[in-house]
């Protein structure tokens, strides 16, 4: 949305006001105020006019403009009702110099995710990319994967929904020995070692899902199955992204909130590296993101590679 636009819809949010006085204070003409008010209403939002002037009367449900109108965080949004993927979407625009923008979709039909795994994004997910350009070395470039699970986890609590972490950036909620999945993340970057070029977090919610219509693989879950009603996909994108932009702002705060969120401390676990498998007790994690595991020979610090919770054994 353009910043006229925004003031435009700032000034409808604040009460009733008239064509002349939209006019006056954004010093445009009467007739560029009636311009955008019906871009408006074209994107959804409801605007009435009476004797008293313009009026909002409602907001729409989901979209870039709907997304935007009230969110405390420094993004622009790209909205799209189906994209093949927004993180191929965001790189693309990353190439073109842009930052701090949010490419977020209903529906993706070409989802990717770790490992290269698909990630199936059905309509009525939550679908988004950030992109944004952090002036750090490559080294600390994983405490943002970790920051997204932590403010993704952040909304789905805030939801209803007690969510969790398993390591680095599994967004889950269990029912007692049981795991299921919420939420998935996929960081890309590129840069030189000294300094980040740009990072491109993409975050796969299923939100208003039904997880029938998800590969059992996965074992998925949804924002909807587990509040027994649908989300406010508008208000969850928004605290969302909020929270992410108050956590990349200052990641010395990332690695404790993630600690807060984590049910992989404390377990037995089995990681999958490219040196082979590394099985122990996860005691901890160190910033930006490695998993510190205590195993029989000694202690492991790992910084990349394939979690799984152990069942604890029983005699």
């Amino acid at each position: 949305m353009n910043e006229t636009r925004h003031r435009v819809l700032d000034a409808l949010a604040d009460g009733p006001v008239s064509g002349p006085t939209l006019a006056d204070e954004l010093d445009i003409s009467r007739s560029a105020v009636w311009k955008h008010v019906e871009a408006l209403r074209d994107e959804g939002f409801e605007v009435r006019s009476d004797d008293a002037g313009y009026v909002l009367d409602s907001v729409p449900e989901f979209g870039a403009s709907a997304v935007e109108y009230g969110l405390d965080a420094p993004f622009s949004v790209e909205y799209h009702d189906s994209i093949p993927s927004t993180n191929a979407r965001a790189r693309d625009l990353a190439a073109e110099g842009a930052s701090d923008i949010v490419v977020l979709a209903d529906e993706q039909t070409g989802g990717r995710g770790r490992l290269d795994r698909d990630w199936h994004s059905p309509s009525g997910g939550v679908w988004l990319s950030v992109l944004f350009r952090p002036d750090v070395p490559m080294a600390h470039a994983p405490v943002f994967t970790l920051a997204s699970a932590v403010a993704v986890t952040r909304a789905a609590r805030e939801a209803g929904v007690e969510a969790s972490i398993k390591w680095p950036n599994d967004v889950l909620v269990r029912r007692g020995e049981e795991e299921r999945k919420l939420v998935g993340i996929l960081t890309e970057m590129e840069g030189e070692a000294d300094r980040v070029s740009w990072v491109v977090v993409g975050i796969g919610v299923n939100a208003n899902v039904d997880p029938a219509d998800l590969p059992d693989e996965a074992n998925p879950t949804s924002l909807s199955a587990e509040r027994g009603e649908p989300v406010d996909r508008r208000l969850f994108t928004q605290r969302l992204l909020e929270e992410f932009d108050s956590l990349r702002q200052d990641t010395e705060q990332v690695v404790e909130a993630w600690r807060e969120y984590a049910t992989t401390l404390g377990q037995q676990v089995r990681v999958e590296t490219p040196g082979g498998p590394i099985e122990g007790e996860a005691v901890d994690i160190q910033f930006p993101g490695a998993l510190v595991i205590e195993t029989e020979s000694g202690t492991e610090v790992v910084s990349a590679g394939d979690c799984e919770h152990l069942r604890p054994v029983t005699e």
